[in-house]
Formats: structure tokens, sequence, C-alpha cells
């Protein structure tokens, strides 16, 4: 699916809530807006959201324009640089007052340790004079603005100030491309208004495309195409589609009108369609193959809009862009797979402008990547029950009389329509072992096996069962064979939606040195999976490929920790030219899977207000109950992530132009009299390796760390030893020995203030330095009553034995003082009745 709002009854662990998927950092596109379909049809929600369009200003911010929320459910409280205990917010001007169990409090009944006590929250009043901020509360009626610069409450505890480096949310707005290459309207001008398309699903409409010049004879290209164009007509793609097939050199030729799946029967009969040989023609013409491609799939209704084209190919057609504008007005979806080194640099760009896939398919022998690329192809329905997934997916050159072996883990969410898929490079079929998890043997003779496009099929009938498959393929002959086998399979119930994984890049071209950030979304439904061992296979045009494994653990190109988004930088670039990448995922059954909660940016539901002064409580949110499944298996799946392209790569040795990766997870704590930090090591290149020292700078005045931290105090870290890569970083000083010296006081700052602000860089072994990490920050004083705060057990305990000797001491002035009063009044008594006698 690739919408950028996405409407669902998929639920999450707070109900309803509408979230948005942040894998990058601030200032960057997020990936998609969630909503449930409830949130839409329920109007009981709007008390809790606020009103729908306000919902989605909030959550298109961070979709479009990467920022983040300016509330923190974690952290809802903080002590300022002024020692006083305020609310996670912003801006600081929105009131309330905090509400006990039996109504108002004062704040320092609802804080024990860190959080607020049981019973206690934070209520805000309905009726506000504060105009911000839509990314902390949009509900409020008076709330129509974003922080800036002047309303920004840089020290609250938020993922803004954290991942925007204390930057307000309109100041990150306005630097975007939207705001920062168009100019304000002018005068009472209205603006233009928006159009909308509403589009309906339709007919499912393929056709291929596919080269046939002589190019295609060389590195087994044509064999590789036909090997993986039956795998996807006999497998994958899905039953009712329209499938044509066009072939093209100089010249393009209809080889199969569309023809509607409803049976194996049509399967075999466009298999039967494929070209079987290359002409002797070199020249290529993609616009001649195109043209013919939409002349077949508008015979069905008269027009383009809404098919795919596949268009496969490894001529170099300088002319490709001369059918652009042609492409873009069909309203075809271009997914485009490059075949060798020689593919025109342009070709992608029909993909990119269509929103369609790309590839590339290196000439190595063992890649498997053409299968690959038509595995991840589907005909775009979006709906996972009925997609295929690859479970397996490798190739190796087996010398003679030598066995490749293996095992595949078939989970219990997938299993029907499973098919293992044996290829091979010359002569016959390899001897195939192939056995089941209860030990049942499939045999060569087992297979369907095609001679002329040298494969062998084997489809499980029914449900395969669960468990660890293993294979043998034996090479019996006399010289090597590259032996490849490729393993898919579909959800077994609707009921259980199976795991996913989507592989990606951050973006589709890089310029030497910078990396290239690839990603792996994985998750089951749209929860996040976690603790999974993901691996990314990075094939160039002309060099070994390189595995890269993948992290989910919020430092160096992973941006939130446990989001289900595994990232890494890569930058071991071979040469010049296209690179294919493919991402193997496996979990194992004894490691916690499936996150509780979905991790992202999302709209706050508020608890309640204060409306003339009594407190109206909106409906708790419901949580959705997920159970947790016995995972007896794990699981195994792989997906292509498509291409992309690197340019300026130096062509012989060059020296060290990588610098270690931005920290972006420091946080700072006061216990007693130090200042303790913690970050993730980044590495000597990027997020690999490990650094060569830490330069860390304080300032009690954020301005100075922010623009000048060249000029902020240095801390000593002489004893601070850099770990490798990904490994989590402590380092504890006493920042009075810094503070009392010299720092300037930017212009405009008057009020002292008893917070410290600190930043870090690492520093590699050719001295080039990371950029500067996010700013982190902490109290230098804290007020007495808030002394748990700083969770340490002992301060605790002292606090709790002074507060009982306390109620001890005044329990006893109380009993002493009535004795006394007592022994008085009856004195008192008895002289007076002296006298009235």
């Amino acid at each position: 699916m690739q919408a950028n709002v996405r409407v669902t009854d998929q639920y999450g662990a707070h109900g309803d809530d509408p979230y948005t998927l942040q894998y990058r950092g601030c200032g960057e596109e997020g990936k998609y807006i969630h909503f449930t379909s409830n949130f839409f049809l329920n109007d009981d929600l709007i008390a809790g959201y606020g009103p729908r369009g306000r919902v989605f200003v909030h959550e298109w911010a961070h979709l479009r324009w990467g920022v983040f929320d300016e509330y923190n459910d974690e952290k809802p409280f903080y002590i300022n640089g002024q020692n006083q205990i305020k609310v996670t917010r912003c801006s600081s001007d929105i009131t309330g007052i905090f509400v006990c169990e039996k109504g108002p409090c004062p704040q320092e009944n609802c804080i024990i340790s860190k959080l607020f006590k049981e019973g206690c929250m934070f209520i805000y009043n309905s009726t506000q004079n504060s105009t911000a901020s839509i990314m902390f509360m949009q509900s409020l009626s008076s709330v129509v603005e974003f922080c800036n610069a002047r309303t920004h409450n840089q020290e609250a505890p938020n993922l803004q100030n954290q991942m925007c480096s204390l930057r307000s949310a309109w100041d990150v707005i306005t630097d975007s491309a939207d705001f920062n290459h168009s100019f304000p309207m002018n005068g009472t001008e209205l603006p233009p208004p928006p159009v909308f398309s509403l589009v309906q699903a339709g007919n499912k409409v393929v056709c291929l495309v596919l080269d046939v010049s002589s190019k295609m004879a060389e590195a087994d290209r044509l064999l590789k195409l036909q090997q993986a164009a039956e795998f996807y007509l006999m497998h994958i793609v899905e039953i009712l589609t329209f499938v044509g097939i066009v072939s093209f050199n100089s010249k393009g030729e209809i080889r199969a009108q569309l023809h509607q799946i409803n049976s194996d029967n049509d399967r075999k009969l466009l298999v039967s369609h494929l070209p079987m040989t290359v002409s002797a023609e070199a020249e290529t013409s993609i616009c001649s193959g195109l043209k013919k491609g939409f002349e077949v799939v508008e015979k069905l209704n008269g027009k383009a809009y809404g098919s795919v084209m596949i268009l496969v190919t490894s001529g170099d057609d300088e002319h490709v862009g001369n059918c652009l504008l042609t492409v873009l007005s069909s309203g075809s979806t271009i997914h485009s797979i490059a075949l060798g080194s020689s593919v025109v640099e342009n070709l992608e760009e029909l993909s990119h402008r269509t929103g369609g896939l790309k590839f590339f398919v290196p000439d190595n022998s063992n890649s498997n990547s053409m299968i690959d690329a038509f595995s991840r192809i589907s005909s775009g329905t979006g709906d996972i029950f009925q997609q295929h997934f690859q479970l397996q997916s490798t190739g190796e050159n087996v010398k003679p009389h030598h066995q490749l072996k293996d095992s595949v883990t078939v989970d219990n969410s997938v299993g029907n329509d499973t098919t293992f898929l044996v290829t091979w490079q010359t002569s016959g079929p390899p001897e195939i072992l192939l056995l089941d998890p209860n030990g049942r043997k499939y045999y060569t003779n087992n297979f369907a096996t095609n001679p002329s496009l040298q494969t062998a099929c084997l489809c499980v009938p029914g449900t395969a069962e669960p468990g660890l498959w293993t294979y043998t393929l034996n090479n019996t002959h006399h010289s090597h064979q590259a032996l490849k086998v490729t393993v898919t399979s579909r959800a077994s119930s609707s009921a259980r939606p199976p795991a996913t994984v989507e592989a990606f890049v951050e973006r589709d071209s890089t310029h030497f040195p910078h990396p290239v950030m690839i990603y792996a979304n994985v998750r089951k439904g749209i929860y996040p999976i976690l603790n999974a061992t993901v691996t990314a296979i990075i094939e160039p045009e002309a060099a070994d490929p390189v595995a890269l494994d993948l992290f989910d653990n919020g430092a160096g190109a992973d941006i939130i920790k446990n989001d289900g988004i595994y990232s890494r930088y890569f930058f071991s670039f071979a040469a010049n030219g296209r690179y294919s990448l493919k991402v193997h995922v496996s979990h194992s059954p004894s490691l916690s899977g499936l996150a509780y909660s979905i991790p992202g940016s999302r709209a706050m539901y508020v608890p309640g207000y204060i409306a003339n002064g009594n407190i109206q409580m909106n409906t708790p949110r419901k949580s959705a109950g997920r159970s947790e499944e016995e995972q007896k298996w794990g699981f195994s799946r792989i997906s292509s992530g498509g291409s992309f392209s690197v340019l300026g790569v130096p062509a012989g040795p060059h020296p060290d132009v990588f610098p270690p990766c931005k920290i972006t997870d420091l946080h700072a704590v006061k216990v007693e009299e130090e200042v303790t930090l913690s970050w993730t090591a980044p590495g000597e290149d990027y997020d690999q390796g490990q650094a060569n020292s830490y330069e860390i700078r304080i300032s009690k005045h954020l301005q100075n760390i922010q623009d000048d931290f060249n000029n902020a105090i240095l801390v000593n870290t002489s004893k601070l030893n850099p770990q490798k890569a990904g490994t989590k970083e402590v380092f504890t000083f006493s920042p009075k020995f810094f503070t009392n010296g010299p720092d300037h006081q930017p212009d405009g700052e008057t009020q002292e203030s008893h917070r410290i602000y600190v930043a870090i860089r690492a520093i590699d072994r050719s001295s080039l330095k990371s950029a500067v990490s996010n700013i982190a920050q902490a109290s230098l004083f804290i007020p007495p009553y808030s002394a748990p705060i700083l969770a340490r057990d002992n301060l605790i305990l002292k606090g709790v034995l002074t507060a009982v000797g306390s109620i001890g001491i005044i329990c006893l002035t109380i009993v002493i003082t009535h004795c006394i009063l007592n022994r008085k009044n009856r004195a008192d008594k008895k002289k007076n009745g002296t006298k009235l006698i």
C-alpha cells in the first residue's frame, strides 16, 4: 500500500488514536498517517480529540513537515530553570489545574518520584487565551497556530525538543520547501481551492513489456526473465487479473492480448506467449514497447488509467524521455527492471514519475534478483491476505557433486499456496530432496519440471505444515551450477495477519561520499515486530554482494527505537552505477516479538476539561486488547527493496571521508551534585566501527550551544574512551567545575537560569567530526519537595523517613499541648469553684 493517508479497521493498543509513522529526522517527511474508520464515524470521539479537521492538521504536520509532538505522556512534568515544577506543554501559557481523585489539589500532592500519583492528572481549562500549539493540544478552540520562536517552550521534555534540537515547530515548518520556495499571499486573496479526485478500484490490468533485443542474450538475461515471468504468471499475480504481453526491440510487438486469469489453464496459456528467443537486433525502443503496452490495456475499457506496466530491459535507449509525457498522461504505473550495466540512466524516471517500483538485476549467475523483483510486484490491491510473501530467496554457485543445503521457516500465519521454486543454469535439474517438519520427503520427481525454462516447482497441497522445511540440492553434473531457491506462500487465514516486510531506501540516487539510508519496515498488521534479525543484501553491478545488519535501536540512521523500522547507513560503494537491494528478516520463537503499542506521532486524547470551574471528564479511551499468540516457529521473510544509483565514486584508493554519525539520543540527568549523560555510541564511519574521541560542551544559555557550539564550555573527556558503535555510553561529570567559569550570556537574557544545556559530537581517527548531537538539558537545583525526582532509593527513603518523623513530632506536640490545656482547664475550674463558695 502506497497511500499517504490510510483508513483501516486495524486498531492499535489505544483504539482509535490517529498516528503518523515517522522514520526520519526533524524536518523530514513521514511515511503515512493512519486513521481508523471508527474515528471518522463516531462523533463521541470529538470530545477527546477535537474536531477532525484539527486532528488532520496535527497529523499532516507530522507527515509533511517532520515536526513532532509537544506533549509527553511518560514525562508529564519537569523542573524549569527557575526551580518550578511545570507541566510538559507548548506553549507554557496554556492553563489548567492538578486534579486528584476527589477534586483540585496542590501540585506537590500529585508528584511522587518522577510520576503522577495514582489518581492524579493535570486538567486543562476549556477556555484559553493562548493560540498555540497545534502540535500540543489541537482540540482547544483557541489553538490556531504552531509554537514559534516566541511561544515555544524549549525546556519541555518532549519529542519536538529532542528531535529538533529545541527548535520550535514553526521554525521547522518554515524551513521546508513548501514555505521556503513560496511567498505569502497578499491582502484578502483566497488560496486556490483544493482539487479532489475520487477513484474506485476497478479491474486489475497488467501488461508485461519485455525487451528481446540481442543484449538480452548476454549473461543468461533472457533465461532469468523467462524463469521470473513464468513464476509471476503461475504463482504471484492474483486471480481475476487481466494480463497482456508485449515484446520489443526497435519496434514493439503484441504477443498476447489481455486475458483474465480464472484458472491454472489461463496462467499456462499466458506463459506459452512469453518470448523464447532474442532478435538479432541490438537497438531498443522502450517507447515503442510502452506504446504497444498501452494499446493492449486500452482494449479493455478504452483507457490505460489504473493499469500496470512491468517494463524489463537491458537496452541503452537514449530516447526514452520522448514518451515521458505520454506515459504521465496515461495514468498507468510503470515498474521498471533494468538488466546489466548498459541500461540508459534515466530509465527509472518513468517509474519515479508514475509511482512505480524500480529494480536492478546484476549479471551475477547466482543472483536471484529477477525473481525477487517480480515477487515484490503485485497488481496493486493492497490486500495482504491475497498477496504472496517471499519466505526464502537464495542462490549459490555449487561445485560438481556438492550440495546447496538450507532450511526455511513456514510460520502459522502463512501456508496457503506454498511454492518451492528451484532454478538452474545449464543441463538438467539438480537432485532435489525436501523435508517437511513431520519428516515427509519430496523428491525431484514430485516437482513439476520445465526443461526449456530450467525450473522445477512444487506447490504444497492445502496449507503447508508450520515449522522448519529443509531442502538439499545436489549438483550431479561435472561442472559448476548456479542453483537458486525461492519459497513463497500466502496467508493461512484472514483472521491472522501475516508478518510483512517492506524494504526501501531514503532516495533513489546519491553522490559519493553521501551514504544511502536503508530501511526495512517489519510489522504484523499495524504492530511493529521487535527483536528481529534483519540483514540487507546489496548487489552492485560488477562486485560481490555486501551484507549489512539493520537495527531498530534509535541510534545512527534509526531515528525512533522499537518502531519496527530497522535502519542503517550504507557507504561501502564498489563503483559508480546501480545497486540492487534485498532484505532478509528472521525471528526466533524464543524472543518477544510483537510490540504492545504502536510507536508514532499521534494527536493527544484529552481526558477532560475545566469548564466554568467544573471538572468535565471525557470517556476514557478504549484499549484494543491484543492476545499474544504462542510462537512456536518464528518466521522468515524476504523483500526486494528495489534499486538505487551512486555517482562520483573514486576509481582508486581515497582518503577517509566518512565521519561518525550524529548522536540523536543524548540524555542528561542530575544525580546529587553530578550530571550523568547517556547516549548510543556512533562509529568511526557513520554507525560502523569505533569513534576515536568525544567532544562534550555545556552552557547555561541555550543560544550559546545552539549557535556557537565551538565556543561553549568544554568538558574534560580525557578518561572517556568511545566504545563500539551501538553500545550504550554513560559519562558523569560535576557541572560546578565548569559553570562557574566565563559563559557568555546572550543579549536579551536577564533571568538567572538553574539549567545547563549539553551537546556532544564524535571524532574519528582522521579528525573528521560528526554533526552536533541533539541538545540535552538538566536542572542544577531541585526544589525540596521534589527530591524524589532524582529516582534514587536512598533519597526516597530519606524523604519518607523525614515525612514520618515530621508527622510524629507534630502528633507529639499536639498531645503535649492537649495535656497542658486540660490540666490548665481543671485548675481554672477548681479556682473558680473556690471563689463561689
